[in-house]
């Protein structure tokens, strides 16, 4: 597995030039959001943001999700995914602050955002794509952090190499182009000892 380089350590919103990998690319900005404003997220989002743990049927039996979620945004973009339909709640003032941020960067005006809350190393999310036909074609996905560093790794379809990247407390991911119809990308369960991480990825349903 190749680990992913950490180029660039810029805060606010510099462009940056997206990396070009097989089938798709990306834009990622370790220190995107500055300590002072990713601590004070992290804990109103932690508090304020009406978190659940949704379940789906596997092998004739429901599954509850290795994690907490939630879904926000624009009142009439329901989103389903895993078996389940989830209607947003509307955007906080927190949410619609960290969107307005990164939309420069991903020169897209998002409708949505699905947040997840990795409680511990034992919240997890396995190998998927976001790729919903919601989502439209070649979707842009920006992915937000706050908390524990965590492992995201992703996977190409056909050809199975992979790239890994540590997600860091205010970084921001963006993936786009082909990407979510050739790579699936996942969080792993870990055993070693971590804090909470919080993943806000903003999308753009049709």
């Amino acid at each position: 597995m190749a680990q992913l380089d950490i180029f660039g350590n810029v805060e606010g919103e510099s462009l940056f030039n997206p990396v070009s990998i097989l089938n798709g690319q990306y834009i990622y900005a370790p220190n995107f959001f500055t300590k002072l404003d990713s601590d004070k997220y992290f804990q109103i989002l932690k508090n304020d943001i009406r978190w659940n743990q949704e379940s789906m049927n596997m092998y004739g039996k429901q599954v509850m999700f290795p994690r907490l979620t939630a879904w926000y945004g624009d009142n009439d973009k329901p989103y389903s995914f895993s078996g389940i339909t989830l209607s947003p709640h509307f955007w906080t003032k927190e949410l619609s602050q960290i969107k307005d941020k990164i939309e420069p960067i991903a020169n897209t005006q998002f409708n949505s955002v699905l947040l997840n809350r990795y409680r511990d190393g034992n919240d997890s999310i396995s190998w998927h794509t976001d790729a919903e036909k919601e989502l439209g074609i070649n979707p842009i996905i920006g992915s937000v952090n706050f908390g524990a560093t965590r492992k995201f790794q992703l996977r190409h379809i056909i050809t199975k190499e992979k790239i890994e990247i540590e997600l860091t407390h205010g970084s921001l991911l963006i993936m786009q182009g082909e990407l979510q119809h050739f790579w699936q990308h996942q969080v792993p369960k870990t055993a070693q000892k971590v804090n909470e991480r919080l993943n806000l990825t903003f999308r753009v349903i049709k």
